[in-house]
């Protein structure tokens, strides 16, 4: 059984619902007869509510309602990527039903610690490169789920980028070394630079003090705007990042909603809530006795961009009409 550091949410103030919640779900996971959930992530339980939330959603739909007759075992890294591969083998040690694994590295950990219990997965790359599933339409195997695809989206936050700033030809990146999806990412952005006739540095940070010293050291060389790739040390520590691009005074983009509700510049990317919401409709349905290598996995097609107005004034951008236009929201 994980222990409690692991099974509890550790959540900001704002969040406390979530805590008695998980909590709650903690003590009735004992019940005998009742189903439980793996959710295997890397990080912590604070910034990751609102992939929890999409998460119990789908399941609700399909008939799973947490603490009534489904229980959600949360297994978080809590920052130490190294503790994947145990929490993976634990989860899989208590023979649960079905693991629902958040992007490639826990994917990975889950696919590696077990071949027979299902795995659906919330992925930000191609599942058929990434060798997790056979393809698309039919995975085989014990995994499916949904990709999201984020990583093919570089060139297109650049351009949005440039529009918001269109005096800069000098951008950076911001990525995580070892993550497989940055390599995709970092690929995409520079082509789409290539075209433009922009210029891109890219700067590393696996750890929270390597933010600070990325955000110190993109400053120091006078680059214009930042492009965030993906990562969940990132989601984790976003509110640190947007507090880094205020101070620094660097125009950011990101790449989910969040970052603009939490006073980030500009945001485009999928809609993870509802990409984790799909991820419960498809643990739900394993439940109910679908097989994981029968089910394909999704591709949602859905893309929104954020701006928060407040950020582009604190930042003295003006904002163009065209963007303001495009936006699916605007934070004022």
């Amino acid at each position: 059984m994980l222990d409690k550091q692991r099974r509890e949410f550790i959540i900001l103030a704002g969040a406390a619902g979530l805590l008695v919640a998980a909590k709650a779900s903690r003590a009735r996971g004992q019940q005998p007869g009742m189903p439980v959930v793996g959710f295997l992530r890397d990080s912590t339980a604070a910034g990751s509510e609102f992939m929890v939330n999409g998460l119990r959603k789908g399941l609700a739909e399909a008939g799973f309602i947490e603490g009534r007759n489904v229980t959600i075992e949360y297994a978080w890294t809590e920052g130490r990527s190294e503790r994947l591969s145990a929490l993976a083998a634990e989860l899989v040690g208590r023979h649960l039903p079905v693991i629902v694994s958040s992007a490639l590295n826990a994917t990975y950990a889950a696919k590696v610690a077990t071949s027979t219990i299902p795995v659906v997965f919330a992925v930000n790359n191609d599942p058929v490169a990434t060798k997790l599933v056979a393809s698309l339409n039919r995975p085989g195997g014990n995994l499916t789920g949904v990709a999201y695809l984020g990583s093919a989206l570089g060139a297109k936050r650049l351009g949005l980028m440039h529009e918001m700033v269109p005096k800069v030809a000098d951008f950076a990146v911001l990525a995580h070394p070892t993550y497989p999806a940055s390599a995709p990412f970092i690929s995409d952005v520079k082509a789409g630079a290539r075209s433009m006739g922009l210029r891109i540095e890219v700067f590393n940070a696996s750890t929270e003090s390597e933010i600070d010293t990325a955000f110190a050291a993109l400053s120091a060389r006078r680059l214009g705007a930042l492009l965030l790739a993906n990562h969940p040390l990132f989601t984790t520590h976003r509110e640190r990042i947007i507090a880094l691009a205020a101070r620094y005074a660097v125009p950011t983009m990101y790449v989910q909603r969040e970052y603009a509700s939490a006073g980030g510049l500009i945001t485009y990317g999928t809609d993870l809530p509802d990409v984790y919401r799909l991820t419960g409709g498809y643990a739900g349905r394993i439940l109910r006795g679908d097989k994981p290598a029968d089910l394909p996995v999704l591709l949602p097609t859905k893309f929104e961009m954020i701006i928060n107005l407040r950020t582009a004034k604190a930042l003295g951008l003006d904002v163009p009409d065209k963007l303001l236009a495009l936006a699916d929201e605007v934070i004022e």
